[in-house]
């Protein structure tokens, strides 16, 4: 078994551990005024791991994940709340899921399409995030529709505003605060994809890694408030 020692040389080498949070979905994370600080499942349960190896916590907040990855191995970070994929397996070693997220489509309301499987057919360009692992999973499941790569959700975003694609892809949360924010656009029913959360470390943290994997098996044993 790992050793306190081991793991915090593995993840807080500078004294506290630095996490990486994705600010892109309100469901895991979000600022939160009237506390003053981060909140819901990623920033509580950054909070929990710090608790347990009684050290300090620096939440490192991003735009989204592709912002977590492209800073991977600039030394900003230690750990990550990013979704699992297994085009990430070289860099990156995952935990179980501590939670999931679904991810649905943003169209215009003059649209046809009311489900998510209308939006499968030739001719269809959906705009989603390049290196978000739902666009990875949609990349996999479409049969007929095409993926139109952008460098953000809110890039995706901006093309369906601009009328240069059919549909954007996205987290539902997200997207939902889009729609609130952006008139003229609604949710189809339903998701194309559940996409699990996890902790992820650098490959060479095998410790760390061992003890993630415990940690979340516990973690499920004992619900958590997720102050969403």
């Amino acid at each position: 078994m790992s050793t306190r020692k081991q793991i915090l040389a593995e993840i807080a080498p500078t004294g506290p551990i630095r996490a990486a949070i994705n600010m892109s979905n309100a469901a895991l994370v979000r600022w939160d005024d009237e506390a003053g600080a981060l909140v819901g499942p990623s920033a509580q349960i950054a909070h929990k791991i710090a608790e347990q190896l009684n050290c300090g916590l620096s939440l490192i907040q991003y735009g989204s994940a592709a912002d977590i990855l492209a800073n991977a191995d600039g030394g900003e970070w230690d750990i990550a709340f990013i979704a699992s994929d297994p085009s990430r397996a070289d860099r990156f070693s995952f935990s179980p899921p501590y939670i999931s997220v679904k991810a649905t489509y943003l169209v215009p309301d003059s649209s046809s399409f009311r489900r998510v499987q209308d939006v499968d057919i030739e001719g269809v360009q959906i705009a989603s995030a390049r290196s978000a692992a739902y666009t990875k999973q949609l990349e996999r499941i479409l049969q007929r529709a095409s993926v139109s790569h952008t460098d953000s959700p809110a890039t995706a975003i901006n093309l369906l505003v601009g009328s240069q694609c059919t549909a954007a892809a996205g987290l539902t949360e997200y997207l939902i605060q889009t729609s609130e924010r952006i008139s003229g656009f609604r949710l189809v029913e339903g998701t194309f994809s559940e996409i699990p959360q996890t902790i992820a470390v650098h490959k060479r943290s095998v410790h760390a890694s061992a003890f993630f994997a415990d940690f979340v098996r516990h973690l499920h044993c004992a619900p958590y408030d997720r102050g969403v």
